[in-house]
C-alpha cells in the first residue's frame, strides 16, 4: 500500500451530498459522530471490490464499536449498488457516483492499463475522516488483503 504525502493529511472535506443505497442520499455535513472510512473501489461483482467489500461486511461490528461508520464509493449505478449491496449483505450503504463528482474531490480517478490498454478508473483508496471532516489517514493504490485489518487498527488506536 501507498500512502498519500502527509501534506494531504488533515484536509478539510468540502461538505456534499450523494446518491446512496436504500433511497437517501448521503450528507456528509450530517454524517454520525465519529470516524468516517470512505472507500473508493473500481466496480462492483469484480473479484477485489467483492473481496474488499466483504472484509469491510465482516469487521462492519469491530469498526462501529471504535465509533467508525463505513461507507463505499463507486461510479456504478444506483441499481448495480443494490444489488451487490444485497447481494454480500452489506451492513453499510453505498454512494454512488456516476459524474465522477466525489471522485475528483478525493482525486482518485487515474489511467491505468488494463488488458494492454489504457483507461481510466477509481485508483483503490480509503480515507479516514475525524468528526471534524478532517482526513487524518488515507491509502492510495489499496492491495485488498490485509487493508481492512489495517483500517481497521488505525481507528481502534485513535484517541
Amino acid at each position: 500500500m501507498v500512502e498519500s504525502p502527509s501534506a494531504v493529511k488533515s484536509a478539510s472535506v468540502a461538505d456534499f451530498t450523494a446518491a446512496m443505497t436504500g433511497g437517501q442520499a448521503y450528507d456528509f455535513g450530517a454524517r454520525a459522530p465519529g470516524y468516517t472510512v470512505l472507500y473508493f473501489y473500481p466496480k462492483d461483482n469484480t473479484p477485489g471490490c467483492t473481496t474488499e467489500s466483504l472484509a469491510f461486511r465482516d469487521a462492519h461490528d469491530a469498526f462501529t464499536s471504535a465509533n467508525t461508520t463505513i461507507v463505499g464509493v463507486s461510479r456504478d449505478s444506483m441499481r448495480s449498488h443494490e444489488g451487490f449491496k444485497a447481494k454480500l449483505g452489506l451492513p453499510f450503504d453505498l454512494i454512488s457516483d456516476p459524474e465522477e463528482a466525489l471522485c475528483l474531490q478525493f482525486g482518485v480517478m487515474k489511467n491505468k492499463m488494463m488488458y494492454g490498454k489504457q483507461v481510466r478508473g477509481i485508483e483503490r483508496s480509503t480515507f479516514i475522516i475525524d468528526a471534524d471532516g478532517k482526513i487524518v489517514k488515507e491509502w492510495r493504490g489499496v492491495k485488498v488483503p490485509d487493508h481492512v485489518k489495517e483500517v481497521l487498527e488505525f481507528v481502534q488506536n485513535r484517541p
